[in-house]
């Protein structure tokens, strides 16, 4: 029926290829859509730009470095201009090629756990070199063992871990944060590509005009492989650091990208790979935030109690003889590092070189490989600072064949400046600051700045793209794509939709078939209009939602900022306690439901609305509703005077006010929602209802106020738990359609927001206070189990507390000119008001059941005598995650 339509309606760039692309999409292997969707939710574009101009004065040095003794090739070693912050690394045929601009004399080639060459070169001119690299002198005594018994590990006596103790000791005087001011430049480039292709999608007829993306040179685990590169953005930036009163600045001077798949936000897309690839890469922090999870670093102030640590090399260097030492998780399914660092000896113990990497039995899911590479180098106060951080990792549906995908995270920092203020009224600014036309950029600066130069291949992804853009094939690939992952297909200046919404089913309407749209900035950048239109088999009637938008900063209302008046009609039916807090929609999950859903309620809503996000976070919704709601199916509104009153209709006139603030949030947009990336801030939100009697016929006067703060803790290995606190006063008199109706979920799916033993409608309050709490162990228990351990499942803990009542005035019980409960007749399961105990459910679940499902048992505690309460319940809810 959609495809039927889509022919008929889509416009005419797409008549000629929509049998093409079904075509098209059933040849891909669906794996290259999993791998993608897993990596970026729903996303959508940025600015691209060429670099082809190179500065006229430049030094060029290339060749191959090889292992002294065995002849292999090396891979990661690191090629640096003497004196400059102009680095690069070989690749994994030992290869490289470091071109700058400037009369370099020398050249050194370093990775920890081999002998630093230094080799002099001809300034201004290519310089073609082969070096031959051997291993660091061991200096260690080998160890010989006298007992036939292997020989326990242990941290007493160790002196290993005596070693790793004084780096936890010394942490504070050698982060970066020590000095009283800082100041850098930060060059991070972004790749990500596709790897493990099928040879029989490279030569497929679809595929051979887009050939010329591929590149062929490159290697992933060991292997050569053939990549498809989909993404590269690079960004300059100056960071200015002040300790007391602790401020951080970072500026953006330049930034370029190209992104090849489109339906994919560019900008939501940054922060979520930066997030996935370690923003902020400290290894003197205890823990390290990196796919999407909460490793623990090896020098954490807890480490030796989670990990092995084994002095396996002493090197010489220029600056002192320096401690290698490498570390091994005690428990290999934790979320946990292998790998080695190297460390001074001069009384500072400071990290100067630092590997790491996971093993194949770790509990992250669709992670293949993991590489960490942090190199670190002397400042004139002799303190060693972080100058490079490579971190390279693939993921994939299998974790050892098929489609995957790849990505390097490449961050240099040069020039430091040390107690070095800026004037006092510069630290007053915003702490993410952009400089004026970082955009446009020509290429001279970018060969000037760029403090690690491209590989060839890299260079030509710039050209490659802009000529794939051009093609007619691409942009229809891009459509199917960007409509099939985004849930809105686009028709010229609208797009219709959301495709996830044209069909449901319950209880009241039977069959649902709902359709709508809505206009994108090709149609106006400053008015947009949305709507659907919906009808149910069951009860026929029509539903509808109508809305207008004027933006004040020509941005959609779908996309982040938002500064828009908004004027919106809705006519539609939901269950009560549910009703249209923010917009309505149809949950797939809510055509299979737990027990009877009897109650039902058709409305009316008229709404006039301003909204203001801020960019610290900080943003307002000011709105006046004007509601009229009518009881359906065995929903009765009734006085509770003698005769039982039959009240048809309920109108309210509000106004309304929300607050909400998260601070330092980092968001994903999607093409409805947008996602906060969690963190360690709380989020606030406030909700202010005033409603107006005898305004536009509303019936009641009355003042309804909520609050809700939600926080994140992290406890390192042991997980992390959800924490939010919640409360709620009714000021007045109002009948129970006014009142607070607890949130309730009758589907099989899990709420983290609402109480999933509940029925619909069951209680009601005029004050309450309540705390949600989940903890997540990360597989924390379930890896130590023998046999578990290899399922990687995932252990939930959750508990629901909700304490409130109701006030004489708004018990119809005592106080007359109010509705009824709903009784618990006719299969109806009633309402009631929460009394002297608090609810209180809890549960136990499992994530990651083959890496995509989780099943949650819950129990509920109290008020098991009402009817439809049952004690135990099952919920499920898809979560693919890492």
């Amino acid at each position: 029926m959609f495809i039927r339509w889509i022919r008929a309606d889509a416009p005419a760039f797409y008549h000629k290829s929509i049998n093409k692309g079904l075509r098209f999409f059933g040849v891909v292997p669906l794996k290259l859509a999993g791998c993608l969707c897993l990596l970026f939710f729903t996303l959508n574009t940025v600015a691209q730009q060429t670099d082809t101009a190179k500065t006229a004065i430049a030094t060029t040095v290339t060749g191959q470095v090889m292992e002294a003794t065995t002849g292999k090739p090396l891979a990661y070693i690191t090629v640096n201009f003497n004196g400059s912050s102009y680095a690069t690394s070989t690749d994994s045929l030992g290869k490289f090629n470091l071109s700058s601009p400037g009369a370099f004399t020398k050249v050194t080639f370093s990775r920890m756990g081999y002998q630093p060459v230094v080799k002099a070169i001809k300034p201004g001119q290519v310089n073609e070199l082969h070096i031959s690299m051997r291993s660091s002198q061991t200096q260690l005594k080998g160890v010989t063992i006298t007992s036939t018994k292997k020989q326990r590990y242990r941290n007493k006596d160790n002196p290993a871990v005596s070693l790793i103790q004084q780096i936890i000791n010394h942490k504070s005087e050698n982060r970066m944060e020590s000095a009283a001011y800082l100041q850098y430049n930060q060059y991070e480039r972004i790749g990500l590509s596709l790897f493990n292709l099928p040879q029989k999608f490279i030569n497929g007829k679809f595929f051979s005009k887009y050939k010329f993306m591929l590149d062929t040179t490159a290697e992933v685990n060991g292997k050569k492989q053939t990549l498809l590169p989909v993404l590269l953005s690079e960004k300059l930036s100056d960071v200015y650091y002040r300790k007391q009163p602790e401020k951080n600045i970072q500026v953006l001077n330049a930034e370029k990208g190209v992104n090849i798949i489109k339906f994919i936000d560019t900008a939501g897309l940054q922060v979520y790979l930066n997030q996935l690839y370690g923003n902020n890469l400290d290894i003197y922090e205890n823990n390290i935030f990196i796919i999407s999870n909460q490793f623990l670093s090896p020098i954490a102030d807890h480490s030796p109690n989670y990990y092995k640590f084994f002095i396996t090399d002493t090197i010489s260097t220029p600056a002192g003889k320096q401690i290698e030492v490498s570390f091994t998780p005690r428990t290999k399914g934790d979320l946990l590092f292998d790998g080695k660092l190297v460390v001074t000896l001069d009384g500072h113990y400071a990290v100067t070189a630092c590997e790491m990497s996971v093993n194949n039995q770790i509990n992250v899911s669709f992670l293949r490989s993991l590489k960490i590479r942090l190199d670190f180098a002397q400042q004139p106060n002799n303190r060693y600072y972080l100058t490079r951080s490579d971190v390279n990792a693939d993921f994939g549906i299998s974790r050892k064949k098929g489609w995957g995908v790849v990505g390097e995270r490449t961050v240099s920092f040069s020039n430091y400046k040390l107690d070095t203020p800026q004037p006092e009224a510069f630290y007053n600014g915003k702490s993410e600051q952009v400089a004026p036309h970082t955009g446009n950029i020509d290429s001279a600066y970018w060969a000037t700045h760029r403090t690690d130069t491209l590989s060839k291949q890299q260079a030509q992804v710039y050209s490659n793209v802009r000529r794939m853009e051009q093609m007619p094939s691409y942009k229809r690939t891009m459509w199917w794509a960007s409509t099939l992952t985004g849930g809105y297909a686009a028709a010229g200046p609208v797009q219709i939709g959301p495709i996830g919404e044209f069909f449901s089913f319950n209880s009241q309407e039977g069959l649902r078939f709902e359709g709508g749209g809505r206009t994108t900035p090709k149609f106006d950048s400053t008015f947009y209009m949305q709507g659907y239109g919906a009808i149910g088999t069951k009860d026929n009637k029509v539903k509808l939602d109508a809305i207008a938008y004027i933006s004040l900063n020509k941005t959609a209302p779908y996309r982040y900022p938002n500064d828009y008046f908004k004027v919106s009609y809705l006519y539609d039916v939901d269950v009560p306690g549910h009703t249209f807090s923010i917009t309505n929609k149809q949950a797939e999950f809510s055509s299979f439901q737990t027990g009877k859903t009897n109650y039902w309620l058709y409305s009316g809503i008229f709404q006039l609305q301003y909204f203001k996000d801020f960019e610290n976070h900080f943003s307002y919704n000011v709105s006046f509703k004007n509601w009229n709601q009518s009881p359906a199916a065995q929903l009765v509104y009734q006085m509770n005077d003698d005769a039982g009153t039959l009240v048809h209709n309920l109108t309210t006139s509000e106004l309304d006010v929300h607050l909400r603030y998260a601070p330092h949030e980092q968001i994903i947009q999607g093409t409805e929602e947008r996602h906060s990336i969690h963190n360690k801030y709380p989020i606030f939100d406030l909700q202010l209802n005033h409603g107006i009697k005898n305004f536009l016929n509303g019936s009641y006067s009355y003042t309804d106020i909520g609050l809700n703060v939600y926080k994140r803790f992290y406890f390192s290995q042991l997980g992390y738990a959800d924490v939010t606190l919640l409360g709620g006063y009714v000021q007045g008199k109002v009948p129970f359609p006014l009142l607070n109706i607890s949130p309730a979920n009758q589907s099989l799916a899990y709420d983290r927001d609402a109480y999933n033993q509940m029925n619909y409608l069951e209680f009601v309050s005029d004050h309450y206070v309540g705390i949600n709490f989940t903890h997540t162990f990360n597989g924390f228990l379930l890896n130590k189990i023998p046999l578990i351990q290899h399922l990687k499942w995932r252990e939930f803990l959750s508990a629901k507390i909700l304490y409130g009542g109701l006030r004489n005035e708004n018990n119809p019980m005592l106080t007359s000119g109010l509705y009824r409960l709903p009784p618990a007749i006719n299969g109806a399961y009633g309402t009631y008001a929460l009394g002297s105990i608090p609810y209180i459910e809890a549960g136990a679940g499992i994530s990651n059941i083959f890496k995509f499902l989780r099943v949650d048992v819950i129990r509920r505690f109290n008020y098991l005598g009402h009817p439809g309460a049952s004690e135990y319940g099952i919920k499920f809810s898809f979560q693919p995650e890492f």
